[in-house]
């Protein structure tokens, strides 16, 4: 629609009128507003927006804060086993060592199998990964006593 001034429109122009510019008084009765239009969500719309649009009303739940949250990176014992050669420079007791600490892990989960007696020095670790290096004939160093989360 084009840009005129809102004086000059026929609605303004008709205001006071008996029937606004639509002939016969009955002619525009009974016909409501438009069902695509968004008015009536909270009353009368209310049971679409349930079954059709259930976050049109913005943000539910709660968030923690930034400075709340941990950031977790993990890596797999399978993962682990792959790259130990490529990212272990130490050995100790003729088995590598690894710092998943210093490479920004802080998990190890145990997901693969592991074919290499290692030594990892890791934050957290479950239950799982710490069988299955120790199985290997390896160890697990951990900066406290208790185990992963």
């Amino acid at each position: 629609m084009s840009k005129m001034p809102t004086r000059l429109r026929k609605h303004r122009k008709k205001r006071g009128t008996r029937t606004q510019g639509y002939g016969r008084v009955g002619q525009h009765r009974d016909h409501g507003s438009k069902g695509y239009k968004k008015s009536g969500r909270h009353k009368g719309g209310w049971s679409y927006v349930l079954t059709y649009e259930p976050g049109y009303f913005g943000k539910n739940g709660f968030t923690s804060p930034l400075s709340l949250r941990r950031k977790i990176r993990i890596v797999n014992v399978g993962n682990l086993d792959q790259m130990a050669n490529a990212i272990s420079t130490e050995k100790r007791d003729d088995r590598l060592f690894v710092d998943l600490e210093k490479l920004g892990y802080t998990k190890l989960l145990g997901t693969g199998k592991v074919t290499k007696s290692l030594i990892v020095k890791v934050a957290s670790y479950s239950e799982s990964a710490a069988n299955k290096i120790k199985n290997a004939g390896g160890e697990i160093l951990t900066e406290s006593p208790e185990q992963g989360e």
